[in-house]
């Protein structure tokens, strides 16, 4: 039985970490392990064409992640098979509980070199690429994270299409590739994909994505919609403790997390990533207290981490 469902079986609700480009590395999701952790982590998604170049130094740390992180998902993109299938080979070395594709990102420069969401409009590949994973995945669960369409709504032509992949899991963003943020996620097409799930798949467990903020409107979605769960990304980073559900937190906590944070990257990054990546956990952690926009202006001038820590100690 793989995570998905034994979460299933016990009737709990799925509440997931999105994949997100330099901001769920390991150390962040340790620190979301202390103060709300999700059911279930996704790594930030790394290239499978760039692990098997002579680049393989440059994305491998993507897959990092401790034992208290589990259960942990390795999200890969790529569009050619057989770096799929080579990829997979080492990874499943990790153990991983789950390998997902991605065939979501939307970025332009990525859509336009035939990767994540542009492979919608590629179904021969997508299935090329499936069988890749698999062929190496054992008995690690595969899924899908996708759009309703690339540049128009197909969602039953594309949600049939994945459902007969015998998939474990697939997550349904409510936009199509060119929508903006701006434009609501479209939560009835979602609905749809559970609908087909029923019919096709009823094994496939099915997140929805899309516009969920706290777990209130997630356990809304759940129950209206009918999907197992939901993925979260945006939410998450307005409120690093959304996963708890608490709404009480102190400032003594927040400089107290955000102390911890740097500490972690300091041991686990240093030398790697500059200070300047972090700066955007300061305005996460940073606010809701008098003198939080003061002390973030500190924070966000300083150049190293270690006159970080000082100023916050």
């Amino acid at each position: 039985m793989n995570v998905y469902q034994k979460i299933i079986k016990e009737e709990r609700r799925i509440y997931a970490l999105a994949p997100m480009e330099d901001i769920t590395d390991s150390v962040f999701r340790q620190i979301l392990c202390d103060i709300g952790k999700p059911d279930i982590f996704f790594t930030e998604f790394m290239s499978t064409d760039g692990y098997m170049s002579k680049g393989r130094e440059n994305v491998m740390h993507r897959l990092e992640f401790k034992d208290v992180e589990r259960p942990v998902v390795v999200q890969l993109w790529g569009n050619t098979p057989e770096n799929y299938a080579g990829t997979v080979k080492e990874v499943v070395k990790l153990s991983p509980d789950g390998i997902d594709i991605n065939i979501g990102c939307s970025v332009k420069n990525v859509l336009r070199s035939g990767h994540c969401s542009a492979l919608i409009k590629e179904p021969k590949l997508v299935k090329d690429i499936i069988k890749a994973v698999k062929s190496e995945s054992g008995d690690i669960p595969v899924s899908v994270k996708t759009r309703i369409g690339y540049d128009s709504i197909i969602t039953n032509e594309w949600f049939s299409f994945l459902l007969e992949q015998n998939l474990d899991l697939i997550t349904v963003h409510g936009r199509i590739s060119k929508d903006g943020y701006n434009i609501p996620a479209n939560w009835e097409e979602i609905g749809k994909v559970v609908e087909l799930r029923d019919v096709v798949s009823p094994t496939t467990v099915i997140l929805g994505n899309g516009d969920v903020f706290d777990l209130d409107i997630a356990d809304e979605y759940i129950s209206k919609y009918g999907v197992d769960g939901v993925m979260i990304g945006r939410g998450v980073v307005k409120n690093p403790w959304l996963f708890s559900r608490r709404t009480d937190i102190s400032e003594k906590e927040r400089l107290e997390v955000l102390k911890k944070h740097l500490g972690l990257f300091k041991d686990t990054w240093e030398g790697v990533k500059s200070y300047d990546s972090q700066k955007k956990y300061v305005k996460m952690y940073i606010s809701g207290f008098e003198g939080a926009s003061e002390l973030r202006q500190s924070l966000m001038e300083c150049k190293e981490v270690e006159i970080a820590l000082e100023i916050l100690g």
